[in-house]
């Protein structure tokens, strides 16, 4: 693969059934880069999560378009689930929420928790929004090579 940063780029519905499209095209960028079975189904609960982000909340019933972007050179891959709709509301510090810890089951608070998985699955999740210009949501992956894979 040349070192250049490569890029596609998808404008589909914001619908879930568009939501696969996205991870098929992930998986063949991230196999043909070099990327794990269990890396690439990691990222593909990511950019999902990111996907149906946009889905339930950026446009509600009204229908739009989300944007994503591949873009990816030898090293790592980045993935940005743009929408330009309404959003939802982003938490700048993750220490002011409550831990589940001390909650009963019916007590947790159910929505949210998606960039929670997110962060835990990429390496660098950033989420950018502007009131009125949507929201879009970065996902990278670096690839780490074993001396078996070199």
């Amino acid at each position: 693969m040349n070192a250049q940063i490569q890029k596609v780029v998808l404008n589909l519905p914001a619908t879930a059934d568009f939501v696969d499209i996205v991870r098929l095209n992930l998986y063949g960028i991230a196999a043909k880069m070099g990327f794990s079975y269990e890396e690439i189904e990691d990222m593909k609960v990511a950019v999902s999560e990111a996907c149906n982000n946009s889905v339930l909340y950026a446009y509600g019933h009204k229908g739009g378009v989300v944007e994503v972007i591949f873009e990816f050179d030898e090293a790592s891959l980045s993935i940005r689930v743009k929408d330009e709709g309404e959003s939802f509301e982003r938490v700048e510090d993750p220490s002011r929420i409550a831990s589940l810890h001390d909650k009963e089951l019916n007590d947790a608070q159910v929505g949210g928790l998606g960039f929670y998985l997110m962060q835990a699955l990429m390496d660098d999740v950033h989420i950018l929004n502007e009131a009125g210009k949507g929201t879009e949501v970065v996902l990278v992956k670096r690839l780490t090579r074993s001396e078996e894979k070199v």
